[in-house]
């Protein structure tokens, strides 16, 4: 034990004060967010047109209107649109010569004069019609890609990717050794950047191995944070603690052995700072059975515990005992800020117990600026206290949103396993836990709260479960006997304001007059992830205007595909990623049984433009050499 001790790099005595973040000023509920650039993407459609489109930041004027620019091989530069766009931030352009390798850039116009350009976007020459990236792989032999998180690693205002490189897992209910869960960074245009070996002391499988990718101190630069133990090796390949140490058991359950929560430096992978993972496994037994089932339960989340810095929450069990620690990332030290155990401290505690999900959800859901999160069917609030259990128990889904517009506040459309009580499905004022209406059925595994039909006010949901037929509005109404096939993600891409459905690699859109689906997109040749759950890598907007663009794995494993919408639209909201709900929902996707992200505020038919979100950013520090969807490094010469 003395070898594992002498490698930990920070320690927990004395950390228990709340630093102050050093990239935030004294402005009371200013978010500490990224700052991003305009994230230009173009595609050549399968009509020949180049279809461009790009951000709307959360901080930019409403007056904010933007000229795009082209440039065609050797010719001058010359700008596509004749008046500045004011009503959306996509452009489909015709007169484009395939054969030359192409340029555009968007320049911001506010008060008629002009602003600084973005960073370009290059399609070589002869480049084939696709509404995808490429971003190659070095996948390890017996791996497939699997989960992802994006963040801000090198500080350049785009995204990167991390990456979950998955091999042979088990679920924890399963006996059996796994491979070493591995992760991996790469930029959006395939550069490889690092891989991190977690090592054979952590097991594989989706109840394990959840990551967090996020700027955590403010500093620009995003981290990665995530359980680890001895063995685990960092993205310079140097080892923490013991890595000859070996804990498996004959079951290939690990059940003995430190367990540590490490933060790694998002630009090297490198280990910056390993403490003990807390709470510790303790006595198997207390989590629920003996042999390592419940023990080795995990979620993780970021939330804004201040209302202006992020921190991030890493959990433990949920069907029994259940307990969620704070940790606060500030000038290279960790600080523990609080731990919910609903074995111990108030006696109120012991309501909280089994009401975990397989997931999470994280939002500001008593309206003071701060964030909670919703763990399944109780809240803890921003202080680490019991805001409330509604004891429906556990389920595998939740949906958190301002799903009903005509009501203040968010709320909550959750499922519940094999319940006791009549609820299989409620919908739940978020502030209180109140139910406000259920469903009854024996068993429900899959729920969905979208808005799909502009004939009723809100978000429409649905589930599958026994006895559950068709779907319905938002006071608890069945609009139809039928219902879509897919109960799995929404995504934003067609255009309007309704969202679509994604399941498998499939995007398709509801008919709500005649309740059936029409396909809008098949990723051919790529492949979903985590078995009968069919999702995709990310689905996030990661790029170009505030619609969603989802990453799948090619059938093969060698490579993601980044699909963006080729469709227009006439609508222009800032970039989901400046809503601070909707970016802490991409950040816990990973974790467990993924779920498709949710802004904080109504994102629908006939919704009001949302309020400008309270965040600020600071300066970013550098930038790269732009790439082209093939990564190639571009440096351009005469473009204004």
């Amino acid at each position: 034990m003395m070898q594992t001790c002498r490698f930990i790099r920070a320690t927990l005595l004395g950390l228990t004060g709340v630093l102050a973040c050093e990239a935030t000023s004294r402005v009371l509920a200013q978010r500490q967010m990224e700052n991003l650039n305009r994230g230009l993407v173009v595609i050549r459609r399968t009509d020949n047109a180049a279809f461009a489109s790009w951000r709307f930041l959360g901080t930019d004027s409403p007056a904010l209107a933007f000229h795009l620019y082209r440039a065609t091989g050797k010719s001058p530069p010359v700008r596509v649109t004749a008046e500045p766009l004011t009503e959306s931030t996509s452009y489909a352009e015709n007169q484009v010569n395939w054969n030359e390798t192409n340029t555009w850039w968007v320049r911001p116009v506010l008060n008629g004069r002009d602003q600084s350009s973005s960073a370009p976007f290059v399609i070589p020459a002869n480049t084939s019609a696709r509404p995808w990236i490429r971003i190659p792989l070095r996948t390890p032999a017996g791996y497939a890609p699997n989960d992802g998180s994006v963040g801000d690693l090198d500080g350049d205002g785009e995204y990167e990717i991390v990456l979950h490189q998955a091999g042979r897992g088990r679920d924890n209910s399963q006996r059996g050794t796994t491979d070493p869960p591995i992760l991996e960074a790469y930029r959006l245009d395939g550069t490889f950047l690092w891989r991190i070996n977690l090592g054979r002391n952590i097991r594989e499988g989706a109840h394990y191995t959840q990551f967090i990718v996020y700027d955590l101190d403010g500093d620009g630069y995003a981290e990665l944070v995530c359980k680890t133990a001895d063995g685990t090796t960092d993205g310079s390949g140097v080892p923490i603690g013991n890595p000859d140490a070996d804990y498996r058991n004959v079951a290939g359950y690990i059940l003995e052995g430190p367990e540590f929560l490490t933060v790694f430096e998002g630009k090297t992978g490198k280990a910056l700072a390993t403490i003990p993972y807390l709470p510790p496994r303790g006595r198997v037994a207390d989590w629920g059975d003996d042999y390592g089932n419940r023990v080795d339960r995990f979620l993780a989340c970021v939330a804004y515990l201040d209302g202006r810095c992020p921190s991030v929450v890493f959990c433990r069990g949920y069907y029994t005992r259940t307990v969620l620690t704070a940790w606060n990332w500030r000038k290279g030290m960790w600080s523990h800020q609080w731990t919910f155990d609903t074995d111990a401290g108030s006696p109120d505690h012991r309501a909280y117990r089994g009401q975990g999900n397989h997931n999470l959800s994280v939002g500001d859901i008593d309206g003071d600026g701060k964030d909670e999160i919703l763990c399944g069917a109780c809240c803890i609030d921003d202080n680490g206290r019991g805001l409330y259990t509604t004891g429906l128990g556990h389920g595998d889904a939740l949906h958190l949103s301002d799903l009903d517009p005509d009501r203040p506040g968010l709320e909550i459309f959750s499922i519940h396993e094999r319940p006791t009580h009549g609820h299989g499905v409620s919908f739940l004022e978020a502030r209180s836990g109140k139910v406000l209406w259920g469903k009854p059925s024996t068993d429900v595994g899959r729920a969905a709260a979208f808005d799909i039909d502009p004939r009723h006010r809100g978000c429409e949901t649905w589930a599958s479960g026994s006895g559950l037929s068709g779907y319905w509005n938002v006071k608890g109404e069945q609009v139809s006997s039928l219902k879509p096939r897919s109960c799995n993600f929404g995504i934003w891409w067609d255009g309007d304001l309704l969202r679509e459905l994604l399941d498998r690699n499939i995007i398709s859109k509801w008919n709500w007059e005649n309740q059936t689906e029409s396909r809008l997109l098949t990723a051919e040749g790529c492949a979903a992830n985590n078995g009968s759950k069919a999702t995709p890598v990310l689905c996030a907007d990661v790029l170009g205007d505030w619609r969603e663009e989802v990453i799948f794995r090619t059938a093969d494993n060698q490579e993601l595909r980044l699909f963006t919408s080729p469709l227009p639209t006439h609508h222009r909201l800032y970039t989901l990623m400046h809503d601070p709900q909707y970016r802490l929902s991409v950040a816990w996707q990973n974790v467990a049984y993924n779920l498709p992200p949710q802004p904080g505020f109504y994102l629908g038919h006939d919704m009001k433009p949302p309020a400008p979100p309270p965040i600020q950013f600071r300066k970013r520090r550098n930038r790269t050499p732009p790439r082209n969807r093939e990564g190639h490094v571009v440096r351009l010469v005469g473009v204004p």
